[in-house]
């Protein structure tokens, strides 16, 4: 590794946001408010980056797996901090993340890769089952959290009591962990693409791959420290433009998912959608089997309201895009049409958002 490459926009970026937080710049300016965020953004992509170099060191599948808990790792530091600022108005912010974050991977990230697929190589394969263990272990967290708790009677709201909360976070650690041991160790086979005949890269050295972990801690602490710091600025650009605060979430989830979904485009655009496949469903299900027991551990502990339960339409939405994409992956091989319908899902997604 030489001297020139520590001067990196990935190991620039999260010292000078470091800088930018120990000084406590981050006030009710607006142009100190638009360079946090683009700090904010930039440790983002800084963290991501660092550990694809990790990832590219250990291989697949353990490279999606690493990319998709760091990715979770700043969702629940983006999510736990903007809530211990906001205190009690911010009850809805994991649930309306979480939610985002998936209608984002199944509808946004899954629909652009088979569109550009598509467009590129009229059909792609991958091994169906796959898709479905990594779908089988999704419906069940998704159902367990966000739709179950409308239905339970220990509590008068969408809610969970505390020892359903604790029952139901168990539950979803005990799927995400079996589907995380199935697709490294028992059937680690069946999640390796098979045309995998594109030049790669030389692996980094194991000091740069340090270097890398080292920075990888860095931004993810980064990241969550301005993100505390810059919550209030946040909610009032929300508050301003008239938006529910469900848009919160989905902005929370669209930058923290934006530098994976770059990942997932570029591997579909390389003929290897096995990878793309890994890295949507595999964060899909990280986002939401560990984001719900983190936040439940520290609603329980700051006695949160902790809204989980999902409103008609959110379910609505939740049904079609679920079934679209189980349809989509059920025979092995992609089209652009299954592009075009997911991404058509997500934009009628966001509109509901914006306009309820």
């Amino acid at each position: 590794m030489s001297l020139k490459s520590l001067f990196h926009w990935s190991y620039i970026f999260p010292i000078l946001s470091l800088i930018y937080y120990t000084l406590g710049v981050a006030d009710d300016s607006p142009l100190l408010a638009v360079l946090g965020g683009a700090l904010l953004i930039s440790s983002v992509l800084g963290a991501v980056h660092h550990a694809e170099v990790v990832a590219h060191k250990v291989g697949e599948p353990f490279g999606t797996i690493i990319l998709a808990i760091a990715i979770t790792v700043l969702e629940v530091g983006l999510i736990v901090s903007l809530m211990v600022a906001g205190g009690k108005e911010t009850h809805t912010l994991a649930r309306d993340t979480v939610f985002a974050a998936v209608m984002l991977i199944l509808n946004g990230i899954l629909g652009a890769c088979l569109l550009v697929g598509g467009i590129k190589f009229k059909e792609q394969f991958f091994a169906r089952t796959s898709g479905n263990m990594a779908l089988i272990s999704l419906v069940a967290i998704v159902v367990m959290t966000l739709i179950l708790p409308n239905y339970t009677t220990s509590e008068l709201s969408a809610t969970f009591s505390k020892t359903q909360l604790i029952f139901f976070s168990i539950a979803s650690l005990i799927i995400y962990s079996t589907f995380l041991m199935v697709q490294t160790v028992r059937h680690r086979n069946y999640f390796l693409p098979e045309n995998d005949d594109q030049p790669h890269a030389e692996p980094p050295s194991n000091f740069e791959s340090i270097m890398s972990l080292i920075f990888l801690i860095i931004c993810l602490g980064v990241v969550v420290f301005l993100a505390k710091a810059l919550s209030p600025q946040i909610e009032k650009m929300v508050h301003n433009f008239g938006a529910p605060q469900a848009l919160v979430g989905v902005i929370i989830a669209a930058v923290v998912l934006l530098p994976e979904g770059m990942a997932a485009i570029k591997a579909a655009r390389r003929n290897q959608f096995q990878t793309s496949l890994n890295l949507a469903l595999g964060s899909a299900i990280a986002s939401i089997g560990l984001t719900i027991p983190c936040v439940s551990v520290v609603a329980i502990i700051y006695d949160f309201p902790f809204v989980l339960g999902l409103d008609i339409k959110s379910m609505v939405l939740l049904a079609l895009s679920l079934y679209t994409v189980m349809l989509s992956l059920n025979r092995g091989k992609t089209n652009i049409l299954y592009g075009v319908v997911l991404l058509v899902n997500l934009f009628a997604y966001i509109f509901t958002v914006i306009v309820p």
